[in-house]
C-alpha cells in the first residue's frame, strides 16, 4: 500500500485480503519494528489496533520488536511466536532503514518469507512498504539528513514472485508544492541518481497514495486497487497501470507491461462504487470519499473540500437543514478518518473547517436564513392592496395611517411613478 494503510480508503482491501485466509477470526498482527523508535510508537500502534477491529471487523494482536538492542531473548521469541502463528502481517509507516536494521540478523525476514510459501498475507505500507523490495530507498537520510542517493538492501520478499525491484511508496506525493517531492520524497532528479546504480531487469515498483498492489502468488498475478495507480519505471521509462486492473507477473519479469488497447492481457475487475453509492454507506463503512482527489490533494482533504463546499451552497440557498448535514457528514469524515496516521496537518485543518462551519451557522442563526422579505411580503403585499384601495377612494387618512404603521414596523413603503414598492429595513 502507498498510504492510507489505516485510512476508510484501504478498509476494503483488508476485507478482502483477511477474507481469503479462511474462516474468521483470522490470526493477525501487527508488526511495530519501523515505528519502534518513535516516542509515540504505542500510540501508533494503538491507532492501528482501533482501526482493525471498528472499520475493518478484525481484532489484531501485536508482534513487538521495536528495537534489536533492547530486546531481551524472551521479547524476541514472542514476537517470532507472533509472526508464526499470524496468517495475516501489517506494519506501516515509521523509518524503513530503522526497520531493516532492527530485522538484520534475526529470523523476522525468514518467518515472512515463510508465511507466503506456505499460507498467509503480509500487508506491508509507507515506510514498511519501502523494505519488500531487493533494493530499499533510506528516506529519511537522503531527504532529511542529506546524504547522496543511495540503495539499502531490502527483505527482497519479491523474490518469492521472482521480481526483481524495489518498491516506493507515496508515489505521486506532491506536498512539497514548491518542489518536487514525487516518489518518496526522492523526486525525479535524485531517483534518476539512483536508477544507474540499477543494473540487469531491475525496476522500480511505484505505488501511489491510497493505492494497493496485490501481489498474488498463486494465481501470479498482480491487481491494482484504490485511489491512484502502480507504477512500472525502468531505466527512466514508466508504464502506469490503473486501479481495477489485474496484470500477469510474467509481463513484469519479462519487461513487457503496458496497458495499451493490445493489452489483451489486462483483466478489469469488478466495478467500483459512484460516489453516490459509496456517500449512502454510512460512517465507517465509507470505502470511499467522494471524487477523485485532484493532484496533490489526498483523498480526506477532498472530503473535508466538498463538505465545505456544500455547506456554502447551503447557506448560500438559505437552506440551515442541508447547512447542518453538511456540519455533521465533515464530523462522520473526521471519525472515520481518525485512525488514520496523518504525516501533515490535515486533521487540524479539518478541524479548523468544522469549527468554522458551525461558527458561521451560529452567526447565520441569529439574524436567520430566510430573506426577511420572504417572511412579511405576504402581509405587506396585503396591506399595500388595502392602501392603494383607500387611495383610490380618497379615504386618505386610512391610506397615511396603513404606511405608518408599516413604517413603524421596519418597512418601507416606496411610491414611484410605475406603482408602490417596498423595503425590509429594520424589522420590529
Amino acid at each position: 500500500m502507498g498510504s492510507g494503510e489505516t485510512s476508510p480508503t484501504m478498509t476494503k482491501v483488508h476485507r478482502s485480503l483477511l477474507a481469503r485466509l479462511g474462516p474468521a477470526p483470522v490470526p493477525a498482527v501487527v508488526l511495530d519494528t519501523p515505528v519502534g523508535f518513535q516516542e509515540n510508537a504505542d500510540d501508533v500502534t494503538a491507532r492501528a489496533v482501533a482501526y482493525f477491529r471498528d472499520s475493518v471487523g478484525q481484532e489484531l494482536g501485536v508482534a513487538t520488536y521495536r528495537s534489536a538492542e533492547e530486546a531481551d531473548p524472551v521479547d524476541y521469541e514472542t514476537a517470532l511466536a507472533r509472526l508464526r502463528e499470524a496468517r495475516y502481517v501489517f506494519a506501516g509507516p515509521g523509518s524503513p532503514t530503522y526497520a531493516l536494521q532492527q530485522w538484520q540478523g534475526t529470523q523476522v525476514p525468514d518467518v515472512l518469507r515463510d508465511k507466503l510459501r506456505h499460507g498467509g498475507c503480509v500487508t506491508f505500507a509507507s515506510a514498511a512498504a519501502v523494505t519488500l523490495g531487493r533494493w530499499s530507498v533510506p528516506v529519511y537520510e537522503i531527504y532529511k539528513v542529506g546524504q547522496a542517493p543511495h540503495w539499502l538492501d531490502g527483505l527482497d520478499l519479491l523474490a518469492e514472485a521472482e521480481l526483481c525491484a524495489a518498491v516506493i511508496p507515496h508515489y505521486d506525493n506532491a506536498e512539497g508544492g514548491t518542489h518536487d517531492t514525487r516518489y518518496c520524497y526522492l523526486g525525479e532528479r535524485r531517483l534518476s541518481l539512483m536508477e544507474k546504480q540499477l543494473t540487469g531487469n531491475e525496476f522500480v515498483l511505484g505505488v501511489d497514495e491510497h493505492t494497493a498492489c496485490i501481489i498474488d502468488l498463486d494465481a501470479d498475478t498482480a491487481a491494482i486497487t484504490g485511489h491512484g495507480t502502480v507504477t512500472l519505471r525502468r531505466r527512466g521509462e514508466s508504464t502506469q497501470l490503473p486501479a481495477g486492473i489485474t496484470v500477469p507477473l510474467q509481463q513484469w519479469r519479462e519487461g513487457a507491461e503496458h496497458t495499451g488497447p493490445a493489452a489483451a492481457t489486462l483483466v478489469s475487475d469488478a466495478p467500483r462504487a459512484s460516489r453516490s453509492e459509496a456517500e449512502a454507506r454510512p460512517g465507517a463503512e465509507r470505502e470511499a470519499t467522494g471524487a477523485m482527489p485532484a493532484s496533490g490533494e489526498s483523498p480526506f482533504m477532498a472530503g473535508v473540500q466538498r463538505c465545505q463546499q456544500q455547506f456554502d451552497e447551503a447557506l448560500s440557498s438559505g437552506d440551515a437543514r442541508a447547512a447542518l448535514k453538511a456540519v455533521l457528514e465533515l464530523e462522520d469524515l473526521m471519525v472515520a478518518w481518525s485512525h488514520d496516521s496523518f504525516g501533515t496537518d490535515e486533521p487540524d485543518r479539518a478541524r479548523a473547517a468544522l469549527r468554522a462551519m458551525v461558527t458561521r451557522l451560529g452567526e447565520t442563526a441569529e439574524g436567520g436564513l430566510r430573506d426577511p422579505r420572504e417572511v412579511v411580503a405576504p402581509f405587506v403585499d396585503a396591506l399595500l392592496e388595502a392602501r392603494e384601495r383607500a387611495r383610490s377612494e380618497e379615504r386618505f387618512d386610512d391610506a397615511d395611517a396603513i404606511r405608518n404603521r408599516l413604517v413603524d414596523a421596519g418597512v418601507e413603503v416606496q411610491d414611484r411613478p410605475d406603482g408602490t414598492g417596498w423595503e425590509v429595513g429594520e424589522l420590529t
